[in-house]
């Protein structure tokens, strides 16, 4: 399997790794049978992502997608984060192969999965804003991702 510079990088640099205590929103997702949990903790100030940690089990290309996903929210508006989609975080990463897409898709749920959370315990209901989070593993287990690899 062919990864790009940019998810290697990623893979043995990973970037804003750990946890945030006083987190404002987390979101978990993944499955346990699949093998690729993402953990992601936002820290929110005046609508802006002023800090982001990830914390994930998985393979190489679900630790570069939650890297990079990181990375691409940092600093941004909640209204800016809610538009990452998992062909920008694919993109980010100069592509990644089939069967690793569901990674891309898992950070991309991951980031709104906090999102809902942040919502939630703002008072507001996260499914007009964010949707609907669907966690689906199908898609996981086609691709034969299971263990970390």
């Amino acid at each position: 399997m062919q990864y790009s510079a940019k998810v290697m990088d990623h893979f043995s640099n990973p970037r804003n790794v750990g946890e945030i205590a006083d987190a404002d929103g987390v979101g978990e997702v993944g499955n346990p049978t699949c093998g690729d949990i993402m953990k992601m903790y936002l820290k929110i100030d005046g609508g802006r992502i002023t800090d982001v940690k990830f914390k994930t089990f998985g393979c190489g290309a679900a630790i570069a997608t939650s890297s990079i996903a990181t990375e691409m929210i940092k600093g941004k508006s909640v209204d800016e984060a809610l538009q990452l989609s998992n062909k920008a975080v694919i993109e980010a990463l100069d592509g990644l192969p089939p069967v690793k897409v569901h990674c891309s898709v898992l950070a991309e749920q991951a980031v709104k999965a906090a999102l809902s959370d942040y919502y939630r315990r703002q008072g507001v209901d996260p499914e007009p804003i964010v949707g609907k989070l669907v966690e689906d593993c199908h898609a996981c287990e086609a691709a034969g991702c299971g263990a970390p690899q």
